[in-house]
Order: structure tokens, then sequence, then C-alpha cells
């Protein structure tokens, strides 16, 4: 598409538009892609919510939410635009009858309705059901799903179920909101565009991947969410084995989204189950205890607002994971994903084979082997370890460590890099599924899933105890070590 595409206006109507998702996340990419100018002239915001309140008194809480979590200096001239754009409507989820307040607003021939589903999946059958019986959808309208899409297979499917007796397939777009980073959607490009990469990407030239999803926020708020989930389910998967999949996956045909799923359900669909005999050795359960995060005291888990002292919710996960396809035979991919880490950092480290002879034995008694690593946040970019000469006149050659360093922001000084939820939302209005997840793909990644935590069930795993501040237990670097490896710190 270009600069000349023409896109059909919309009717954004999110629900739960008071909610902290739309006020943190939606709302904030909405007045950026604003200043972009990249929403249509004629799309329209529709917040729905339970409160009483006006169109006057809406705008009013947007305002709010910008001054809290936009980061910069509002616009007058983008906010004039973009505050035009709003209405409200006060509705109760659960009442049929109310949904009929939507016919008001909404104009199915000129515009395109996006629903945007920024509430608790309980109610998404409701609205599924509501916006049926009161006849503003068509052909072209879509909605859009938040994780968590299901705490299981069984109610993940569920959901779709409910969802599907009112949009088909191609109306649903789920978001996963790391595939919009620029780094992620770069890994295409890298793979499949590059042959030094396309060429040795494979157990012929790769010794292993890891993958690290670290955060330094601990449960800030969400106890009675995160303690009846867990970081296998709230993290790892969907954003580690999405992350996975796009490292992992075969060329796919080409760009369109069909082609893009199949590739990576092959994905999910090869990964090794870990079951109840070997979890002990292919999984770390974690939970922080009291520590320091820059220098700050902060309290552990149990020790939360709000906190049940008895939980075993774990609050970090390792994983030793195998594919079994030809690419990766043998091939381990570590990941791991925690609360309450050392600092913030999400990226790929591909660690290539070492070379079989070493002839630079004063500088190495075993040469390093090169990495790729792949940044995903919060510097995005590329950066390949390599060895390289010392400079000097000395008679002997002399190596070190050097790294070759794309940082997107140092390279692309002259394009605005946006979050994940700026490129999804933009996408999800122009109708472009491509970046979104399908239903084979969640329910494949629901079943791998399944199979781990049915495994600690039986197996009476527990969490292990690591310090706020820390990068996991002490078990997360013998899952590594054991194979001769260690993580990239």
């Amino acid at each position: 598409m270009n600069e000349t595409t023409v896109f059909k206006p919309c009717d954004l109507v999110i629900f739960g538009a008071l909610g902290d998702l739309s006020r943190r996340k939606l709302l904030i990419s909405l007045y950026r892609l604003e200043k972009a100018n990249l929403i249509e002239a004629d799309t329209r915001i529709i917040g729905i919510d339970r409160h009483e309140g006006d169109n006057s008194e809406f705008i009013g809480i947007i305002h709010e939410s910008l001054q809290e979590f936009l980061n910069e200096i509002i616009d007058e001239q983008v906010w004039a635009r973009f505050s035009a754009r709003f209405a409200y409507l006060k509705i109760d989820l659960t009442r049929m009858d109310q949904y009929q307040l939507l016919n008001t607003l909404i104009d199915g021939q000129f515009r395109v309705m996006v629903n945007y589903f920024a509430v608790a999946p309980f109610l998404f059958t409701n609205i599924c059901q509501g916006l049926a019986q009161c006849g503003v959808l068509n052909e072209e309208s879509r909605m859009v799903m938040e994780k968590p899409i299901g705490h299981d297979l069984k109610s993940s499917k569920a959901i779709n179920d409910a969802v599907a007796e009112v949009f088909n397939e191609k109306q649903v777009y789920r978001i996963d909101h790391y595939l919009g980073k620029e780094t992620v959607l770069n890994l295409l490009a890298l793979r499949f565009a590059n042959s030094i990469f396309t060429t040795n990407w494979d157990h012929n030239t790769i010794d292993h991947v890891q993958i690290t999803v670290a955060e330094e926020v601990g449960i800030e708020g969400r106890w009675d969410y995160f303690d009846k989930t867990g970081q296998l389910r709230d993290m790892l998967q969907n954003h580690l084995l999405q992350i996975l999949t796009f490292v992992a996956m075969e060329p796919p045909v080409n760009l369109e989204a069909q082609s893009i799923h199949n590739e990576k359900i092959k994905v999910l669909a090869a990964l090794r189950p870990i079951t109840k005999e070997n979890v002990e050795l292919k999984t770390v359960r974690g939970l922080y205890s009291a520590g320091e995060i820059k220098g700050k005291p902060v309290p552990g888990y149990l020790e939360e607002v709000g906190a049940n002292t008895e939980s075993t919710t774990e609050s970090f996960v390792a994983l030793k994971v195998a594919i079994d396809n030809w690419r990766w035979a043998g091939v381990p991919f570590y990941l791991r994903t925690g609360k309450r880490m050392a600092y913030k950092r999400t990226e790929i480290v591909v660690n290539f084979k070492q070379l079989p002879h070493n002839i630079f034995k004063e500088s190495f008694d075993d040469l390093p082997s090169n990495k790729l690593i792949i940044h995903l946040q919060p510097n995005e970019g590329v950066e390949i370890q390599i060895l390289n000469k010392i400079p000097g006149i000395d008679e002997n050659i002399k190596l070190q460590k050097t790294k070759l360093d794309l940082s997107f922001s140092d390279t692309f000084k002259n394009s605005k890099i946006f979050g994940g939820y700026e490129k999804l939302v933009l996408e999800a209005m122009r109708g472009n599924p491509t970046l979104f997840l399908s239903r084979e793909e969640i329910e494949q990644a629901w079943t791998w899933i399944d199979s781990i935590q049915d495994a600690w069930a039986h197996a009476d795993v527990a969490p292990k105890p690591y310090p706020a501040g820390t990068w996991g237990p002490e078990a997360a670097d013998e899952l590594i070590a054991r194979d001769g490896r260690v993580w990239e710190e």
C-alpha cells in the first residue's frame, strides 16, 4: 500500500472506554496516530462504559489520561482535531436493550464499525449478543479482542465459540501487542530478505536460542487477576510463544495473513510436550521475595497489597523448549520471563555454533561464538557480536569481542518509531489481519501450555524464591548450565 491508498473511515467503538487498558494504552495510541495524520478524516471514536457521563465529560477524561500517560506535551492543534472525533454512550453491557443506543451513532453505509473489546473476557458474549440483536453489524464490521482469551484451552474455545456465533473468523482481530513492535516485524525482513541469515538459520549453524521478557514491575494492583493466572499463562502463552514462532517459522509463501498464520501454527504444533516425567528438568517456577529495584526497596509477591499469603502462583518461568522438526532438530530454545527482575528487557539472542578449530589461542582458549541479539525493548535494534583483530603493529594477532550495532532510533533518525499498539490499532481500522492471531494459533498454544500446567500440578512443582531485582531463581541458571550454557546478561 502506498501513500495515496484511501481507506474507508471507521466507527471505532471502544467497550470499556474508561478502563485502565483504554486510558493507558488505547487512547494514547490513538492520539499518536492522530498526530501522525494516520486516522481517516471522517473516522469517529465512540466510548462505551457503564458510568454516567456525556460527551464533554468523556473528552475531559481523555485529556486527563493524555496528561498522565502520554509522556509528551499535548499539541493543541492535534487535540482539537482528535477531541472532535469522540462521542460517549452509557451502556450496561449485560443489558441487551441498551445496545439499541448504538443505532443513533453508527453509520454502516459510510463507515466500517470496528468494535474494540477492552473489557474482561466474561463480557465478550454479552457484547456479541447485544451487537447482533441491535442490528448495527454488517459484513464489513470487525471486532478486536485483547488477551487473555481464556485461561486454558477449554475456556479459550468457549470465548471463541461465543464470538464465532456473531463474527466470522475474517472479522475477528486478536491482539498481541508484541506483534506490532518494529523489531518483531523486522524478523521477517532479517530472516527472509538477507541471505547471510536465510542460509544460516537452522541446526547446522545455530547452537541455541534464548528469549527473555523481563519486567521490573510487580503486581501493580492486578493481584486478583494475576494470582489466578500466573506468569506462564499471562506472558509465556502469548508474548514469548509468538516471538518464538517468528524466530522458528519456515518462509511463508507470501506476506498475506493466512500464509504467515500457517507457518506459525506448524511451529506451535511441533513443540515437544513437557510432561510430569520431565517437567522438573525442563521448567523452573519462581516467586519474587522482597528486594531492591534501582536502589529502592520493594515488597515480595506475598507482601503485595491484597495478597493471599498462601499463594503458590508463579511470577517467573524458565523453560527449555525443543521443536521437533528438521530445521531445529537438536537446537534448544531457552525461554524466561518474570516480574521484579533486575531491569526491563525483552530480547532474542541467537547463539551460533563455535568453530571446530582455533588458531587464535593467544586470545581465547576457545573461540566465543557469534551472536545475533535482537532488542525488542526498551531500546529497539539489532546487534551482531563478532571477533575482531585489535589494531596494532605487534607481530601477534590479538582478538577481542566487538559488535555491529543497528539501533533503530540512531539508524532511522527521520522515521517515527511507534509502539506495538499504534501499529495494531491502525491495522485493525484499515482491515489488515496479518499481525493478528488466528483462532488455531491461540488454541495450539493453549494445548501446549495446558500440558505444562498439568505437569506442574501432578508433580507438585512449587515456585522457588528469588529476591526482587535479580534475574530469577538459581534453578533457572542451573537449567541452562546443565547444557554447558549461560543466560545472556
